[in-house]
C-alpha cells in the first residue's frame, strides 16, 4: 500500500497530526470566542469574510517568496506563523484594538501555510494511491479531534485564555518540526499554463468555500448559542463528531481508489444534504443539535477525499502545484468570503441561523454536478 510506503508523505502526515491538534484545541474556538467576547454573531461572520479576503489580496506573495526560500521553507514559515493569531484572540474583549490586530495578523499564516500545504501534499504524494492517503489523513485528524477539543475547553474552563492559546500557539510551532529535514519541491521560475490548469480547481474550491462558511463557521456560531455559550459543552459535541468520522474518510479513500468515485459521490454528498437540513432544523433544540454536529463527522470524513483526491491529481499534473494551489485557494477565499457575507446578511435582516446554514446545499449541489463529470473522465 503507497500510503505507507512513501516516506515523505508520512512525514508531512507526523505535522498535519500535530498541526490539527493546534487547531482542534484553539482554532475550534476561534469563531465562538469571538462571540463570547462580545462581538455581534453577524459581526463575527463579517470578521471571518475579512481575514479571507486579506488571505486572496496577499496571496500572489506566497510564489515569489516560495521560489526565493523553497516550497518546504515557506511551509514552516507558514506553520510558525499561524501560531501569532492565537495570542492575539485571548486578548479580544469585544470589537476592540486586539479584534482588529487579530484580523491583520490572521491571514498572513494562513496564506502561506494552506496554499504550501496543498501544493506539498500533492507534489510528494501519489497519484494511484491518493484516495487513500487523503482518506488516512483525515481519519487520523478525526482520532486527533475526539482529544483535541476536550483539551482544549477543559484548559480554557480551569486556566483560562491566555494560558489556553499560548499553549495552542506552542504546539503550532512544534508542528513545524516533522517538516525539517524533508524533501523540497523546486518551484519553476516559469510554468506556461500553470494557472491556467487550476480552473477546475479553482471551481471546486469556491464551492467548499461557501460550504465551509455555511456548514462549518455558521454552523459553529448556532451550536455554540444553542449549547447556552458553554465552552464545555461546545468542546464535548465537537469530540463526539470526531469519534463518529475516525474511520469513514479512510474506508471512502480506498473506495476512491478503486474506481468507484461516482459512488462516493453520491455516498458523500447524499450525507451532505440530509445533515444540512438536520442542523438547520435543530437550532434551539441542544440534544437534536449535539446529534446533527456527530453527524457532521461523516460529511467532512465522506467530502475532503471525494474533493481533494481529483484536485491533488490535477496538481501534481498540471505544470506547477504551487501555481496550481495559488489559485484553488484564492476559489476558496471568494467562496468563503461570500457566504460569510450573505450569511451576516441574513443575520442582521432578523433571520434566525438556520436560513444561511441552508445555503449549504447550493455548494454541496455545484461540487457534486463538477466533481460528477470529472469522475467520470477517470
Amino acid at each position: 500500500m503507497s500510503l505507507f510506503r512513501n516516506v515523505a508523505i508520512n512525514r508531512v502526515n507526523l505535522h498535519y497530526a500535530i498541526q490539527q491538534f493546534a487547531q482542534g484545541a484553539g482554532g475550534l474556538f476561534f469563531l465562538v470566542f469571538m462571540l463570547k467576547a462580545g462581538v455581534p454573531a453577524a459581526i463575527t461572520l463579517c470578521a471571518q469574510a475579512a481575514i479571507v479576503g486579506e488571505r486572496f489580496v496577499l496571496r500572489p506573495l506566497v510564489l515569489p517568496l516560495a521560489k526565493r526560500i523553497g516550497l518546504r521553507r515557506t511551509l514552516i514559515a507558514g506553520t510558525v506563523l499561524e501560531a501569532l493569531a492565537f495570542p492575539i484572540l485571548a486578548e479580544v474583549r469585544g470589537i476592540d484594538t486586539a479584534f482588529v490586530a487579530l484580523l491583520l495578523v490572521t491571514p498572513i499564516g494562513s496564506i502561506l501555510y494552506w496554499t504550501c500545504y496543498h501544493a506539498y501534499f500533492a507534489a510528494l504524494g501519489d497519484a494511484e494511491g491518493r484516495g487513500g492517503q487523503v482518506g488516512f489523513r483525515e481519519a487520523m485528524a478525526a482520532v486527533i479531534g475526539i482529544a483535541a477539543p476536550l483539551a482544549g475547553g477543559a484548559v480554557l474552563a480551569l486556566e483560562g485564555p491566555r494560558i489556553m492559546f499560548a499553549g495552542v500557539a506552542l504546539l503550532q510551532v512544534a508542528a513545524a518540526l516533522p517538516l525539517i529535514g524533508g524533501p523540497d519541491v523546486p518551484i519553476k521560475d516559469d510554468a506556461p499554463g500553470g494557472f491556467r490548469a487550476a480552473r477546475l480547481g479553482a471551481a471546486l474550491l469556491l464551492t467548499d468555500g461557501w460550504l465551509a462558511a455555511c456548514y462549518h463557521f455558521v454552523w459553529q456560531i448556532a451550536l455554540f448559542v444553542t449549547l447556552k455559550e458553554s465552552f464545555s459543552a461546545y468542546a464535548g459535541a465537537m469530540a463526539l463528531t470526531a469519534l463518529v468520522g475516525a474511520a469513514s474518510g479512510l474506508v471512502i479513500g480506498r473506495f476512491i481508489d478503486l474506481g468507484h468515485g461516482r459512488r462516493a459521490l453520491i455516498a458523500a454528498y447524499g450525507v451532505t444534504a440530509v445533515v444540512v437540513v438536520l442542523r438547520a432544523a435543530s437550532i434551539g433544540s441542544p440534544w437534536l443539535a449535539v446529534s446533527a454536529n456527530a453527524l457532521g463527522a461523516l460529511v467532512t470524513a465522506l467530502v475532503i477525499p471525494a474533493l481533494m483526491t481529483p484536485v491533488y491529481n490535477l496538481a501534481k499534473a498540471s505544470p506547477c502545484p504551487l501555481r496550481f494551489h495559488v489559485a484553488t485557494e484564492a476559489g476558496w477565499d471568494i467562496g468563503c468570503g461570500a457566504g460569510c457575507l450573505v450569511a451576516a446578511g441574513f443575520l442582521a435582516t432578523g433571520h434566525t441561523l438556520a436560513a444561511p446554514i441552508l445555503l449549504a446545499l447550493v455548494g454541496g449541489a455545484a461540487a457534486f454536478v463538477m466533481l460528477w463529470r470529472q469522475y467520470g473522465r477517470i
